[in-house]
């Protein structure tokens, strides 16, 4: 009986070790020749088939098996590759695939488990769910739907599950989304930032690496190379991201790139090129983030507003344009959005990034701020500033002065209405911002304006240290 243990314990760990081994070096990626930083199709003539649709390429951990999709919407099918017996087999239709349409599987950080989403899974909340699968000894298992709230009545897609089981995933809306596994649950989604959901991107695809150090998606953005470009951005150490870069010409091109993901070795990035599976070495994710990052946009700027014969002050927010190697990179230029430059009366500072003057006349000004890096890379926001006349003085709160008559051949009188009042300044001036009349008084005063031209004037009222402004009319 001993001796018989014995042995059992002997068959048993001779079969872990079995199952333990890994891929030989030379069946790795099905023995092909490593891309380095060009390019190449995958497996090309295996997978990648001329005339056929391949879709995101998922390799395990260990290497041994390998799942990527084909086909069109909505008959899509995700296959399966093995390494079994010192030899590649496949391509055939996985277990969870046979009777639905699925695709964009990804393997989990230990390979036990794999995300996709499918039509009419298990339980539906909406049309395309997202779902995992575990795996029993070679074998894939029927799909489980992850609910709610991941899932809703909207369809989800392309699920990317990091290493605290969190994912980053997009819905039919085409809007990036996560939701952060805490607690045992999946805690309601977060549509991520405006940077990776830009309203002229398409479909997203997020890749975010297992740490969440790095984020590469696809997206439709001005300035591209083609139909859709994959982008890369990384995240600070505030917890924020990064300005997406292009990860430029070599690997985009004038058709769609999308899909990408990165090996479990890290060694190379597998995405979609015109309907093809290509793959291409990993050192663009290290030598990018050293390279300069483009500022941008988070906060566009207000419309604003100024008072004719007022003097108008407007400081831009520090907070207006981000600049990932440091806002102290950027200097700052103002002009009008056709090109033209500022009106006279208003000034631009760029070390203060503040617009001042006194404004002679009503308008509405087009105005664009630009911030340029030190690179010479330039963001920009275009905003409103509406200047006009006051509200008239016998309209205003509190109505602490009338005044009388108005219009006025050229004698004003202003009378404060309130006995409270200790001191009162009245100025006027003329549209071009010059003072013509100055008084002080604490009940009443008659503010002569016979000789000056006829027209509309800007009387300024500062009363108890509060200001009100109205217009004049000289007939």
């Amino acid at each position: 009986m001993k001796k018989s243990a014995v042995t059992s314990i002997l068959i048993l760990l001779f079969g872990v070790i079995l199952s333990a081994q890994t891929i030989p070096p030379d069946s790795l990626y099905m023995g092909q020749t490593p891309p380095g930083n060009t390019p190449r199709i995958f497996a090309q003539g295996i997978i990648s088939l001329t005339g056929r649709t391949e879709y995101g390429i998922s390799i395990s951990p260990d290497g041994d098996e390998m799942l990527f999709a084909i086909g069109n919407w909505p008959n899509k099918r995700t296959m399966i590759m093995k390494y079994e017996n010192n030899h590649w087999t496949g391509p055939d239709t996985v277990s969870f695939s046979l009777t639905r349409s699925a695709e964009e599987a990804i393997y989990s950080t230990g390979g036990q488990r794999v995300y996709y989403y499918a039509y009419n899974p298990p339980n539906p909340v909406g049309g395309a769910d997202l779902c995992y699968s575990e795996k029993n000894g070679s074998v894939w298992g029927d799909p489980v739907n992850l609910g709610s709230p991941l899932n809703t009545s909207q369809d989800e897609y392309h699920p990317c599950v990091v290493a605290d089981s969190s994912v980053y995933f997009e819905n039919s809306a085409g809007k990036i989304c996560y939701s952060k596994y805490q607690n045992g649950a999946y805690q309601p989604r977060i549509v991520l930032p405006s940077m990776f959901n830009d309203p002229n991107m398409a479909w997203g695809n997020p890749y975010v690496s297992p740490d969440e150090s790095y984020f590469i998606f696809n997206s439709s953005r001005p300035g591209g190379f083609g139909s859709t470009d994959l982008y890369i951005s990384y995240k600070k150490n505030d917890g924020t991201w990064t300005n997406p870069k292009n990860l430029g010409n070599i690997i985009n091109t004038s058709t769609s790139e999308n899909g990408a993901e990165i090996t479990d070795d890290n060694l190379y990035m597998t995405y979609v090129s015109n309907n093809d599976i290509y793959w291409v070495g990993s050192d663009f994710i290290d030598s990018l983030k050293y390279t300069n990052f483009v500022p941008y946009v988070k906060n566009p700027i207000p419309e604003q507003t100024g008072i004719v014969g007022q003097f108008f002050n407007y400081a831009v927010p520090d907070s207006t344009f981000i600049d990932d190697d440091g806002n102290n990179t950027l200097s700052y230029s103002a002009a009008l959005t056709n090109g033209s430059p500022l009106p006279s009366w208003l000034t631009f500072t760029d070390s203060t990034i503040t617009f001042s003057g006194t404004p002679s006349e009503t308008q509405t000004l087009n105005v664009r701020v630009t911030a340029t890096d030190t690179a010479g890379a330039t963001a920009s926001t275009t905003f409103k500033i509406i200047i006009g006349y006051p509200t008239a003085i016998d309209q205003m709160e509190g109505q602490t002065v009338r005044i009388f008559p108005n219009p006025t051949s050229g004698l004003i009188n202003l009378t404060l209405k309130s006995t409270a009042v200790n001191t009162a300044i009245a100025e006027v001036y003329n549209l071009q911002g010059k003072v013509i009349k100055t008084g002080t008084f604490n009940k009443c005063i008659r503010m002569d304006m016979t000789g000056n031209p006829k027209g509309i004037y800007i009387l300024k009222l500062l009363i108890d240290d509060e200001i009100s402004v109205s217009k004049i009319c000289i007939q």
